[in-house]
Parts: structure tokens; sequence; C-alpha cells
């Protein structure tokens, strides 16, 4: 409730006369603000041309409690003004942070507030560096602090129309956004571990951790291959670049398909096979606890971890000389189904309704739903979903709020709690 609430301030306060030029429907209203607040990225409507700055403020504040959580903002404030916070306000807290426990969450609360402050403004110092060199003081400030919130907060809102394709070969942009999206990508637990773990105030770096590590590495560097292997002589995309520039944008581009929404190069130059593997990057997302979105990549690491001991006739599956507990195996595997469901559904849907090309249309589904913000584009500057009837853009706008909250607590809110029950029934035989 607290994410659609900000979602309707917002959308109210972008249809005032002073927060856009021209035309803008309360549908269009609508889906900027969510993608804003479910910091996905998708546009309807040209950031810089189609908004003041006043709604540019607007969206940049949305992008920003969105990504941290509503519900985390009002209790960091509370705290600050002094205000005891009861059981059920730490539970709340906790879930919305994904913290593993109830002692010393204010303290990591405040930690996060102030790692936030920290990597947003150095972000938004190197940015506004580079973008001096382009325009006067003021607006290169004011770009390089938008552009920053906007890539640690996975949200992928630019305020050039082009997004970052002008900047495609500059060494500054593609590696200081990427890595705004890495670390906000990562999650505040992990942030946390690693400076610990530098400091020496933590030996051993927890399972979760690892995990996070490695399976944002190997899903960035697979992800790279993939792109370089299916585009590099493909002449609409990256065929005719230089091989220090193709390997630069399909850098940027593969870290973006952790669900920033940041592009570079034209996406719908892509081969369609290229689209397809990129909604399964697209699709997984990033870590808990962070400003991404998608299924997450330990979801992801546990069912294939789960996968490898089943076939080789294991049944105590561990890594990193851990073992892990079945049930989170098992709900792993209950995310990708029911995550896998609203897309198809979502998909199918979308492309009876709309009458698009498919493969775009899954492309901008799984984009909506994992809060990531690529798009092949609707032919000029705007999203995909541009092309689409309220009726279409009403379902991104339910695909990027469910891919917000979470498949799980989502679903809840849908079919229910689980009613615990002390009946057991008799072992039946299934033969698989």
């Amino acid at each position: 409730m607290s994410f659609v609430i900000l979602i309707g301030i917002g959308a109210f306060l972008l249809m005032l006369p002073f927060a856009h030029k021209g035309d803008l429907s309360v549908m269009d209203a609508l889906f900027t603000a969510t993608s804003a607040v479910c910091v996905t990225g998708l546009i309807v409507k040209d950031t810089p041309v189609d908004f003041t700055g006043f709604g540019h403020i607007v969206i940049l504040s949305l992008i920003q409690i969105g990504g941290l959580g509503y519900m985390t903002a009002v209790t960091f404030l509370a705290i600050m003004r002094g205000k005891k916070l009861g059981y059920r306000d730490r539970l709340i807290l906790k879930e919305s942070l994904n913290y593993p426990g109830m002692t010393g969450i204010f303290r990591f609360l405040k930690i996060v507030f102030a790692s936030i402050i920290i990597i947003e403004i150095s972000g938004a110092v190197i940015l506004s560096l580079r973008f001096l060199v382009d325009m006067p003081l003021d607006d290169a400030v004011w770009f390089g602090l938008f552009h920053s919130i906007s890539a640690f907060n996975n949200a992928g809102f630019s305020l050039f129309s082009d997004n970052m394709m002008g900047f495609k070969n500059d060494l500054v942009i593609n590696i200081t956004i990427p890595l705004l999206i890495i670390i906000g990508g990562l999650g505040y637990l992990v942030l946390l571990e690693l400076y610990n773990y530098r400091k020496k105030s933590l030996t051993r770096l927890s399972t979760h951790t690892k995990l996070v590590l490695w399976t944002s590495a190997i899903l960035i560097l697979a992800g790279m291959a993939i792109i370089l292997s299916l585009e590099w002589n493909n002449p609409n995309s990256l065929g005719n670049m230089k091989a220090w520039e193709k390997i630069v944008a399909a850098w940027f581009a593969s870290v973006n398909y952790r669900t920033a929404g940041f592009n570079s190069i034209d996406f719908s130059t892509f081969n369609d096979s290229d689209l397809f593997f990129g909604t399964v990057f697209m699709v997984t997302g990033g870590s808990p606890g962070g400003t991404a979105g998608g299924i997450k990549t330990t979801v992801l690491a546990l069912a294939v971890i789960g996968v490898w001991f089943t076939l080789r006739g294991q049944n105590n599956p561990h890594i990193f000389n851990r073992s892990l507990v079945p049930y989170q195996i098992n709900k792993a595997y209950a995310i990708i189904f029911v995550a896998s469901f609203y897309i198809l559904v979502s998909t199918v849907i979308l492309n009876e309704s709309e009458n698009l090309h498919f493969v775009r249309t899954l492309f901008e589904t799984c984009s909506a739903f994992a809060t990531v913000g690529v798009s092949t584009g609707n032919g000029g500057v705007l999203s995909y979903s541009a092309l689409f009837s309220d009726v279409g853009k009403l379902n991104i706008i339910l695909l990027m709020l469910m891919g917000r909250i979470g498949v799980f607590a989502f679903t809840i809110v849908i079919v229910g709690k689980a009613v615990q029950t002390r009946i057991k029934y008799a072992e039946g035989k299934v033969i698989i």
C-alpha cells in the first residue's frame, strides 16, 4: 500500500501544469510515477523534453524513495526524531531491508543511509566533472546528481533524450554508471560485510555475500560474452565499432541488463536471439536488500545448486563448505515458477491485445517485471510501452509494481498467508 500511495502522489504531482510540458494523460502520469517509484526506467514520455525542472525533481524524489523503500525512509525519519519503535515496526523494517535478524537493525539502517549519501555524492562529483566539459556548471552539477541517484537506485532515467547513447565511447561514463549500478544492486548487507571485512573486523564473508558476488560476476561476464558473440558482426549494433568499443558497449549493456535501464546502444538493433537471452538476465535481476529488482541472484544460484546436486543424486546441497537449507532451495524453485507464470501470462495478453512483435513484447514484459527499464524502443526515444494501448500500459504498470514488491510478497497478497497445520499425511509414491 505504501508503494501504491506513493505512486498516486507522484502521478498527481506530475499532472500539475508546471510539472510537464504539453499534454499528459492520467495513464502516462501514472506510468511515469510507477516507473520511477519501482526504479524501472521505462518511459512513455521523453523525460528531458516533456517534463519541467519541477517534474524532474519529482521523478528524482520518487526514484530515491522508491529505491530505498517508503517504509525504510519513514522509519529512518522517525528514528531521527527520537521516536521509539515497537516490535511490529522493527519487523516491517527488517523485511523491507532484507535484514537477517532483529538485533542491531537501527544501527544498520543508519549505516545504510550514510552509505547511500556517500556513494551517490561521490558518483555525482565524478559525473558532474565529466558533464562540465559539455555544459555550464549548474547544469553539470544537476545532471551529475540526477544520473548518480538514478544509476545507484538502478532506475535508468536520464536527462538525455537518447539516454547514454551519446557517451557510448566515453570511459568515464561507461565505468562510473555501471559501478554505481553494481554497488546499488549488491544489497546493503553485502556492502556492509565487504566494508567490515576490509577493516579486518570481520574474518570471514558470509555464504550469502559470497554467493551474491560470484553470481553477479558470472552473470555480468556471461552477458558480455553472449552480446559480443551474437552482435560482433551485426552492422546495425556492434559490427562497425572498433574491438575495444565493442567490449565497452557489451560491458555497459550487460550491467544494465541487471535491472538498471540505461543504454549506450540501440537495443532495437539487436538480434532476436540476443534479446531472448537478455530476458533471462533481466528476470534474474540484482541481489536481495538492494535497489535492484528481479527474482534475485541468490534465487537463481540456489536453484542451479539444487539442480546440480539433484542430477548428481545427492541430497545434501552445499556451497563454500556450508550446507544449504532444502526449504530455501524449494522456495527458489517456487519463485522462479511463479515469476515465469506471471511473465508468460502477461506476455500472451500483451501479444494478443497489442498485436506487436512477440520477442520485443516479451523483452518489454521482462524489463517491466524485473524493474530493469531497457527497451527496444518505439522507433524514437521512448520505450516500446509507448506503442501500447492504455490497457497494455496498465499491464506493464502492474508488472513493475509486482517486481518492486517481490514475487512472494505480491503473491501472498493474492492467495493469503499459509495456514499452519499439525496434520501429516501418509507418504505417497510418485514416479518421476
